[in-house]
């Protein structure tokens, strides 16, 4: 028993060095990956080390994304004096290290528990690209995804003791990530289906604890939105409606599911949908099936009730909100609560076949299937470092070859700021690549579905534009468009795109035209 228990912990600091060593190699060439969100974070963080205001680059209350990531970012620079850029690939490897040792720690309690399943899992976990890719970057799931595993914990505390303290502490774990990622209302859900149907707790104690859950998970998201609402009028920043059907929507969230099980694109069209109904059916039969046979305290059920909520979540709001596509990054909270319900029953069934011979065949096979999915998503990793590592490109965003070797962004590092009138505005197309490669303030060019807002911009009497042509949005104003109404001049070209400037008012051709 005593080694048995000191292999739960052996193991697990094993494969947490190896996790901690893979995010190192997917950040040897150039460092974290860094996207427009994680400038966003990065420069969010600076103002608050620097003013203690969280205010984004171009000095506007960040609303897009919660607080807490930036304030994260903000605590390690502040303690440790080092740019979040460059401390994010260490960052990231010590929480990915953490996010396998507390998902050996959680296995360790599966009922029943198996040294092989927690190994085979554990290197699923590792290597899925998903996850790998998420902490390449400078981003807040990274963050969120342990809260995640921290609340399951907690709440499992919560569920064997009834106890009001440990009810607190997993609705504080909540309310922390609902300002890490405004998914995390997902997690509130969670734990809220769950005391729904408890059926340990008499009513009067259950809506009592519901109403203290309840209160403490939205407190600090409240507070977010509020703080939001009165600083830009917006609790979430401008959302556009959705362009994507429940279908469509469906079908990109099997897409995710089929890319980590292996499959090549062209087996998406057939298998995606169908794998995302046998998903969210197969944990919607799971919850019941507990429910009746009142086991809902266990992680496994845990896991299952949160991937369940978050991945419905995820296609609903896709379908009435426009955001990015849905994509691994999006699911990648759910990878490990979906694995999990979808691998811990074996090790249930197994226990109940009766005939030894017959149960090492079926663990055998379910070995094999696993280390045959193992060995399919180790060569997608082999791959993207072959293509980002080793062939010497980077991770895709403003640090890899070809921004690194970029003649525009050069320029923009070396900038003389003198070059422009502080009080006129600088719009862009990728205002981040300003601040990143710049440093200047500048706003984005507004997308087309606000009308208004783009009848305001071309009323606009004088302003410099500098426009990337690799970064062009279908969604924005482009730079036709704009030079259709204003005549604009040339400051400065490049083959990767150019500075222009502003001033005078519009050509009459174009004022013709418009009428």
């Amino acid at each position: 028993m005593q080694i048995s228990d000191k292999l739960k912990n052996y193991d697990t600091l094993l494969f947490s060095a190896i996790a901690f060593y893979a995010i190192y190699l997917f950040t040897s060439y150039s460092g974290v990956g860094i996207s427009p969100d994680s400038i966003m974070y990065t420069s969010a963080a600076r103002s608050f080390v620097a003013n203690g205001t969280l205010l984004t680059f171009n000095h506007i209350p960040i609303v897009d994304f919660p607080v807490f990531y930036p304030l994260f970012l903000a605590a390690i620079s502040f303690i440790t004096r080092v740019d979040p850029v460059a401390f994010g690939a260490t960052l990231n490897m010590i929480l990915f290290a953490t996010l396998i040792f507390t998902s050996g720690w959680i296995m360790s309690r599966f009922v029943p528990v198996s040294h092989v399943y927690k190994w085979l899992v554990l290197a699923a976990i590792i290597l899925n690209p998903g996850l790998l890719q998420v902490y390449s970057y400078l981003w807040s799931e990274t963050l969120f995804i342990l809260e995640v595993l921290f609340f399951l914990i907690v709440f499992r505390k919560y569920l064997l003791t009834h106890t009001v303290k440990w009810l607190v502490a997993a609705a504080a774990i909540a309310a922390v990530a609902c300002v890490t990622r405004y998914a995390a209302v997902t997690i509130v859900g969670t734990g809220g289906l769950i005391l729904l149907l408890d059926r340990k707790l008499p009513i009067k104690k259950k809506i009592g604890h519901i109403l203290i859950y309840g209160f403490i998970c939205i407190s600090l998201l409240v507070s977010n939105l509020v703080f939001n609402a009165m600083h830009t009028g917006t609790v979430t920043g401008p959302r556009e409606p959705s362009i994507t059907s429940f279908g469509k929507n469906l079908f990109y969230f099997g897409s995710v599911f089929c890319e980590w099980m292996g499959m090549t694109p062209d087996m998406y069209p057939v298998f995606a949908t169908p794998i995302a109904i046998i998903i969210l059916v197969g944990f919607i039969a799971a919850l019941a099936y507990n429910y009746t046979r009142r086991k809902l305290d266990s992680f496994e059920n845990l896991a299952i009730t949160f991937a369940l909520i978050y991945g419905l979540f995820i296609v609903l709001s896709s379908t009435f909100s426009r955001y990015e596509r849905i994509n691994p990054r999006l699911l990648s909270p759910m990878y490990i609560p979906a694995l999990w319900g979808y691998t811990s029953w074996g090790m249930l069934f197994l226990k109940r076949i009766a005939v030894k011979q017959t149960r090492t065949i079926v663990a055998a096979v379910f070995i094999l299937l696993m280390l045959g999915y193992i060995t399919k998503i180790y060569m997608v990793d082999k791959k993207r470092y072959n293509e980002q590592i080793a062939d010497e490109y980077g991770n895709p965003g403003y640090t890899d070859n070809s921004w690194m070797e970029s003649e525009f962004a050069n320029y923009l590092r070396h900038i003389d700021k003198g070059m422009f009138n502080p009080k006129v505005t600088i719009y862009s197309d990728a205002h981040e690549a300003v601040y990143f490669f710049s440093g200047l303030s500048s706003y984005l060019v507004p997308h087309k579905f606000f009308k208004k807002d783009v009848a305001k911009f071309y009323q606009i009497k004088r302003f410099y534009l500098i426009w990337f042509n690799n970064l062009e949005n279908p969604e924005l104003i482009n730079i036709k468009d704009i030079q259709k109404v204003k005549k604009l001049k040339v400051i400065k070209q490049f083959e990767e795109g150019a500075i222009y400037e502003y001033e005078g008012e519009m050509p009459t051709d174009a004022v013709t035209q418009k009428r």
